[in-house]
């Protein structure tokens, strides 16, 4: 289950985190809701292809991925929503939609818009639709390393 491997992650890495379960919730605003914690701290997950190479792009639950500012951010010739049924095989005990924003887990790239780096702490899905990790941001960063592009 993928809420053990980041749990087991974070723990191995010494990183101090609390899992919060909520009402099943499919949106990120929708589990922000039910989990009480503030939409611009409620990380949301989106897979994106830039120049045809899936990668992670990570922004506030409030907000919407601009896919010509995350391609002209990244340095990409092209940037491209990927289909859920395109990516579920990468993310491996993960509900679908519900995937952590831990790229280095799954030999994807991270990349995290800079709204998220302004808040102590981050919030995200931990691989289901009912649980949610809370951690702060400053180990995210360490832990998973990602570029901050506007997007």
């Amino acid at each position: 289950m993928a809420v053990a491997t980041v749990k087991e992650f974070l723990s191995a890495n010494g990183v101090p985190h609390i899992v919060i379960k909520h009402p099943l919730a499919f949106t990120a605003t929708s589990v922000a809701g039910a989990a009480h914690i503030p939409g611009k701290e409620m990380a949301k997950v989106v897979v994106v292809n830039l120049d045809r190479k899936p990668v992670l792009a990570v922004l506030p639950a409030d907000r919407q991925v601009d896919l010509e500012r995350l391609r002209l951010s990244a340095g990409a010739a092209t940037a491209e929503l990927t289909h859920e049924r395109e990516f579920t095989a990468d993310f491996p005990g993960c509900e679908v939609g519900a995937m952590p924003p831990f790229g280095n887990l799954y030999g994807l790239d991270v990349y995290v818009d800079p709204h998220l780096a302004l808040d102590k702490e981050i919030a995200f899905n931990a691989g289901t639709h009912t649980e949610l990790i809370r951690m702060a941001y400053q180990d995210f960063e360490r832990l998973v390393k990602p570029r901050l592009v506007a997007m």
